[in-house]
């Protein structure tokens, strides 16, 4: 899930209510049927991203979970939920020796943050998110990279 959510950029309530018919390996494709606003859409995932999903969904297929089940549930086959994942990833942060906040929508940010950087056009990075609005995909783009600004300046040289 951790590699779902870092990336394609998902909300947590998007990976959550994922099926395995809604991905689609050949073509690195995900759809996402109960986005944010109930809207739907569907989101590209690089082939390593996608490659570690396909081996989770390998191994599920072992489990004693119905087929119909989310793909990331309990061992009885029911959904994951959100609050287990809020104290779920601050704890695997510890565990990791990470003494800053994790959470999981941080995944997202990162996410788009490294598509910026990376060249992506907005508006692409805008539907990827999920987003209604370019206005919405720069305020949350600026939020997270505050440091490509000081970056930026920092490379100016003055001139006389």
């Amino acid at each position: 899930m951790i590699t779902l959510l870092y990336r394609c950029g998902l909300r947590v309530s998007e990976a959550l209510a994922l099926r395995s018919k809604d991905i689609d390996p050949a073509v690195g494709s995900i759809r996402v049927l109960f986005g944010k606003g109930g809207r739907s859409r569907t989101v590209g995932l690089d082939p390593g991203g996608m490659a570690v999903l396909s081996s989770w969904l390998a191994e599920r297929v072992m489990l004693p979970v119905p087929p119909d089940s989310p793909v990331f549930c309990t061992a009885s086959g029911r959904a994951v939920t959100t609050a287990y994942l809020r104290r779920l990833f601050p704890s695997l942060a510890r565990k990791a020796g990470v003494g800053k906040r994790v959470h999981a929508h941080g995944l997202r940010h990162t996410h788009a943050s490294q598509l910026r950087a990376e060249g992506v056009d907005i508006g692409v990075i805008s539907k990827q998110l999920g987003h209604t609005s370019l206005l919405t995909t720069i305020i949350y783009l600026d939020h997270v990279a505050p440091v490509r600004v000081i970056e930026a300046v920092a490379k100016r040289e003055w001139v006389v």
